[in-house]
């Protein structure tokens, strides 16, 4: 096991920012061909084989979204650095967030570097907490983490939606007489009720506004969504709102056409 070391720690926090950051672009970059792809698709009748795709387009979107977040508590780390250098076995008030997060994520996560933050962490605090952090023991860990790693399908309503706004952006025209849920789930529904994800898993506000300040665009309006989650999701049309504006957020940002 790592042996704690601080210098070695502000090193690993630095490197998982960059590789974190890195990894979204690349990742970011073949979203937006997966997107092309998919309205080529629409545009020769393979609906299905688009909606498949977008379903793997929306899932890729909220991992983008999990290493912003991981991305964003590793600088948080490096900005309190010196709460981690205080005596004691478990996490200051300020820091608990971030590394009960780092403990719990980073080894779901394709980035080395967090492993090594995770396994100096680990040195730092003990295997106890350490385990708790695994096991999300209480709630130890941020919701927004667990979320995002849980798998679940999107909605259909949510798969509908991201499908016709990917069309308008590429001015394909999605036929009128798409249905919402593929005819595999029509028969499935038939039979039993499938069980629909929690709102949280998609709700989550895209953290990095940062990011489009990083890239030198104007960062998004987010004040609808989230100064009041719930009046969002009284006043939207579309059920499971708050993924939809996360979701939708992302693709008014970076899902241009080429």
């Amino acid at each position: 096991m790592a042996r704690w070391a601080s210098g070695r720690m502000k090193i690993q926090l630095k490197l998982a920012i960059q590789r974190a950051h890195m990894l979204q672009d690349k990742q970011e970059s073949l979203a937006k061909k997966a997107r092309r792809e998919i309205a080529d698709l629409v545009a020769i009748g393979k609906i299905e084989t688009a909606r498949v795709k977008t379903e793997s387009l929306i899932m890729q979107d909220v991992h983008i979204e999990l290493l912003e977040l991981l991305e964003l508590y590793c600088e948080t780390l490096y900005a309190r650095f010196a709460l981690l250098e205080v005596p004691g076995m478990e996490p200051e008030n300020a820091i608990q967030a971030p590394v009960m997060a780092l403990l719990h994520a980073a080894h779901r996560t394709e980035l080395q570097e967090l492993c090594v933050v995770q396994d100096l962490l680990v040195a730092r605090y003990g295997p106890e907490v350490a385990q708790n952090a695994q096991d999300n023991l209480e709630d130890c860990v941020p919701s927004r983490v667990t979320n995002k790693l849980a798998f679940h399908m999107p909605p259909d309503d949510l798969v509908h939606a991201y499908l016709g706004e990917i069309c308008r952006a590429y001015n394909v025209t999605l036929p009128e007489g798409v249905k919402k849920a593929s005819p595999e789930s029509d028969n499935a529904s038939k039979h039993s009720t499938p069980s629909q994800p929690s709102s949280e898993t998609f709700s989550e506000p895209s953290l990095p506004e940062k990011r489009a300040m990083d890239k030198g665009e104007k960062a998004p309006n987010h004040a609808s969504s989230h100064t009041n989650p719930e009046l969002t999701r009284a006043s939207s049309a579309v059920p499971a709102t708050s993924e939809w504006d996360t979701l939708m957020t992302r693709f008014a940002q970076l899902k241009k056409p080429t």
